[in-house]
């Protein structure tokens, strides 16, 4: 059966049949983490992309929030208290989460945020959710999404400049999701000819050809 995705520019996907919000790689803490290591990043960063998911909640109205991993980067500081203030702003939301490699904090505080965890993978109808493709056989007759690279792409201009943006990857078999939070790097992806990449270009998507 057909199903309807609406891709947002700022970096999440919307799944119109199960009203479902699909966003990868928020990283919330990492800021925090980098200022307990002596790197001054401000709190701004962190802020800014927690109001981003709110306002698209407000906007999508979605039942439910699915992070294909990384929802958090690593041990408990305090910007995951901010985190815990804004689940009990939207405690009616549920939230699934498929575990990334940098979701390490301990099982009861998942529960006391009133987050379903799937260690692996998560399953809704045809579409399966897992943070890394790597242990994906070929052949696979459901969809993947995935995040974990931090999919980007690199579009060269006239006078041979280039610049790289974040983006939507989608081959035949799965996509894979650009990286909510604006403080990471990106993976230059490279597209076979039938797979499509949507660029992220000044708040706009764009469809590369």
């Amino acid at each position: 059966m057909r199903q309807q995705l609406w891709l947002s520019a700022h970096r999440c996907v919307f799944w119109e049949e199960e009203k479902a919000l699909i966003v990868s790689d928020l990283h919330f803490g990492k800021t925090g983490h980098f200022r307990k290591a002596g790197i001054a990043v401000p709190q701004a960063v962190y802020k800014e992309d927690l109001q981003r998911l709110v306002h698209l909640i407000q906007y999508f109205q979605p039942k439910q929030l699915i992070v294909v991993g990384d929802l958090f980067h690593s041990h408990q500081n305090k910007e995951l208290e901010l985190f815990q203030r804004w689940r009990y702003d939207f405690a009616g939301l549920p939230i699934h989460l498929v575990k990334g490699n940098h979701d390490i904090l301990h099982a009861s505080w998942y529960r006391q945020c009133d987050i379903h965890v799937a260690d692996e993978e998560l399953q809704i109808g045809n579409f399966r959710f897992r943070h890394d493709l790597d242990e994906i056989g070929p052949g696979s007759s459901q969809y993947f999404f995935s995040g974990h690279i931090h999919p980007g792409v690199r579009i060269r201009g006239a006078a041979k400049q280039s610049l790289s943006f974040p983006c939507f990857y989608f081959a035949k078999d799965f996509c894979v999701l650009p990286a909510f939070s604006r403080f990471t790097g990106i993976a230059l992806v490279q597209p076979d000819f039938e797979e499509n990449v949507f660029a992220i270009v000044n708040d706009h998507i764009v469809q590369l050809q």
